[in-house]
């Protein structure tokens, strides 16, 4: 192998198995916060992977997901392995971002060619597949079980491997064992609060491929929508649609906005914003977004994780079915209450969860 060039200290390399785009879902808003940051500090060299076609068919998915069972192989981590021969390794970098756990095994790879190695966590991938499975059981909790413990197993090999590791809140980097770790918190651009008018009707937002989101849907469909469905109207807006479509279907209240040019926008229509997550880790963009249309929301707990809000001030926790339609109900028929919580969460958006904001704890870590 032809040796590297003698580093930049200007050059960096940006590791991204999604597109880090505004636009892209929860994952691409952080990895595009993080590589906007880079490129006004370094020359930036952005990789990704040119993947393989694989069937989304039932059958094609139940035979990938049978095997890497057996072989204790997380599905992303399998999906993006194996493409080093992808990887623009013909000089040295200053610095090299590995984004998500799915492509930690890279470090191997990369540490010749880099001085410094980050991995960006975007979830602790063990405790997303552990709180997944217990909100979903069956089949599929016994292959998430599998996959989280392959997961903690592949944490405590491979995180080590990098120089400073970034996650998304406090929790999080609670989940991690590394002398480096800090919290680069998920943010949004500063964005001017719409001028639209409230309409009779609450929201959901999100990828609706991403499992929590499924479960999610599911939930609220089937132990929350009914109690609130005489009042209101319930839009589910995001990307691939067609994932929650059966779960919605044939009832007209429920309508599938679908991807929107302006999520802020679309979701500022919404009287409230619901957060019905079972599952996850991070923190949730949808809750940011909510925030930065200034719209009242109410969140699980759990959905609500690492933004240190104040149930009654910022948003309004709930746990169970019953306490969350309440919650619905009791904003729906008070618009000033309504107006404050909004108006709280915009202001903690505007003081921690822009991205100017979100850089400063880059900064103090010197990257």
């Amino acid at each position: 192998m032809t040796q590297p060039s003698a580093s930049s200290a200007n050059s960096a390399l940006f590791l991204s198995p999604e597109p880090p785009l505004a636009g892209a879902g929860g994952g691409g808003l952080r990895s595009a916060s993080l590589l906007e940051y880079l490129k006004r500090r370094y020359d930036v060299r952005v990789a990704s992977f040119t993947l393989p076609h694989h069937s989304k068919t039932f059958a094609a998915r139940a035979w990938r997901n049978g095997w890497r069972f057996l072989r204790g192989a997380p599905p992303l981590l399998d999906r993006y392995s194996g493409f080093e021969s992808q990887l623009p390794l013909d000089r040295r970098y200053a610095v090299g971002v590995v984004e998500h756990f799915w492509c930690a095994p890279y470090a191997a790879a990369l540490r010749p060619h880099c001085d410094r190695l980050v991995l960006d966590l975007h979830n602790i991938e063990s405790e997303l597949a552990r709180t997944h499975a217990q909100a979903t059981g069956g089949i599929q909790g016994i292959l998430l079980k599998r996959f989280a413990a392959a997961y903690a197993t592949l944490e405590r090999e491979w995180i080590p491997r990098y120089d400073v590791v970034l996650v998304a809140s406090e929790e999080d980097r609670a989940r991690i064992d590394h002398p480096c770790v800090y919290v680069y918190p998920n943010a949004l651009p500063e964005i001017p609060r719409p001028q639209v008018e409230e309409e009779n009707c609450v929201a959901f937002s999100g990828n609706l491929e991403y499992h929590p989101n499924i479960e999610a849907v599911r939930w609220f469909h089937s132990a929350i929508w009914p109690r609130i469905r005489e009042k209101t109207e319930w839009r589910l807006i995001g990307r691939n649609p067609e994932a929650v479509a059966a779960i919605v279907a044939g009832d007209e209240r429920i309508r599938l906005t679908g991807p929107v040019e302006d999520a802020v926008k679309e979701i500022a229509r919404a009287k409230v914003c619901v957060v019905p997550l079972l599952s996850g880790s991070g923190t949730r963009f949808k809750i940011l977004e909510a925030w930065a249309a200034e719209r009242a929301v109410v969140s699980t707990a759990l959905g609500a994780e690492g933004l240190g809000a104040q149930s009654g001030e910022d948003l309004q926790i709930a746990d169970n079915a019953a306490e969350f339609a309440d919650a619905i109900l009791a904003l729906l028929k008070d618009p000033n209450r309504r107006r404050k919580l909004g108006e709280s969460g915009r202001r903690r958006y505007l003081d921690r969860f822009t991205w100017e904001e979100a850089w400063k704890s880059l900064e103090s870590i010197h990257l």
